[in-house]
């Protein structure tokens, strides 16, 4: 299978995302006799095959579900195997508009890491583009290029090299115009650049640093190799949803507050009396009562309804500095 095509049913040995819930997104190779357990239920492997990508599946024993996505760049990221710190959608669909990466394209990515932004460089570019990727750690490495040869990432040649020391050049021409480096010292990476970048073109350069002394010493090397147009940007981006909050004034919270203590003594009346207390009525439908998701649904007529939004309460993401610049070479 392949990251470029896209199919609409599982095969033996397919690559499957079971989306299980909004945190969990498992990724599985199909095979017959094996078994995917959740808790949730447990799932066949063979039941599997035949199946749609997007469908929804019942466990073996007819409780619980998952879902069969199909893998692009953007699902992986939420479930790959993390080896390092990751790219993130945010940053990553932001970068490739603002480097104006197309299909065609001839990128060079310093840092594979866990190889998540390569997969997006890799669908992007196209079979027409090519991504140049180097990685310094030799497992790191060695597991990235099994996993890019699985996917089908022919476009995508991956180097076991420190580039800070030993440049980039390769056995390919490689003419890039555009430039990520993710790395702990990218001021050391950008003076070999020259060598390998494109010479018809306007090259840019983003650099993925999470610190700011990293960013004010990758400026001062950009500036001194003639790169041009520096800027510095952060994204912090927060999913926000909308709800229904029903409308409350101070007679609402008043008669909340008489119902709570009536069902308090209710209750104290009832076992002082010597025997357990009934369920107590609510005479006045004014207002919502204590356990309101018991007995109201969000929305439900009779009641008054307020449209509201709310952010996320946590950012489920790993972001940098991105420091962008922009270089044309005389030939």
């Amino acid at each position: 299978m392949s990251f470029f095509n896209y199919k609409d049913h599982i095969e033996e040995g397919d690559l499957v995302l079971a989306f299980i819930n909004r945190s969990t997104i498992k990724p599985i190779y199909v095979k017959s006799g094996e078994i995917l357990n959740t808790r949730y239920g447990h799932f066949l492997h063979s039941s599997m095959i035949g199946m749609k990508y997007g469908a929804q599946m019942r466990g073996a024993k007819g409780y619980g579900f998952i879902h069969l996505l199909y893998p692009t760049p953007e699902m992986w990221t939420l479930s790959l195997p993390h080896r390092t710190q990751i790219v993130y959608t945010p940053d990553s669909s932001y970068i490739i508009q603002r480097l104006n990466v197309r299909a065609g394209s001839r990128v060079i990515e310093a840092g594979t890491g866990s190889a998540s932004f390569t997969h997006s460089f890799a669908r992007t570019v196209g079979e027409s583009g090519k991504v140049f990727t180097f990685e310094f750690h030799e497992p790191r490495y060695l597991e990235a290029k099994t996993e890019l040869s699985d996917h089908g990432l022919t476009n995508t040649v991956i180097t076991h090299r420190d580039v800070c020391n030993g440049g980039f050049n390769v056995d390919d021409v490689i003419d890039g115009d555009v430039v990520f480096l993710d790395l702990p010292s990218p001021w050391d990476a950008i003076p070999h650049l020259d060598t390998v970048i494109s010479k018809q073109k306007q090259v840019g350069i983003c650099c993925f640093s999470p610190c700011i002394e990293q960013v004010a010493k990758t400026v001062t090397a950009l500036e001194e190799n003639g790169w041009t147009s520096i800027e510095m940007v952060e994204i912090a981006a927060k999913r926000w949803e909308a709800r229904k909050e029903m409308k409350r004034d101070v007679n609402n919270a008043i008669n909340r507050i008489k119902d709570i203590q009536e069902r308090k003594q209710y209750g104290i009346e009832s076992r002082r009396a010597g025997h357990p207390p009934q369920k107590l009525a609510k005479t006045d439908d004014s207002f919502k009562s204590a356990r309101k998701s018991a007995k109201v649904k969000e929305g439900e007529d009779g009641y008054e309804w307020l449209e509201v939004t709310k952010t996320e309460s946590e950012i489920k993401s790993h972001t940098s500095y991105l420091t962008f610049a922009y270089k044309i070479l005389v030939a």
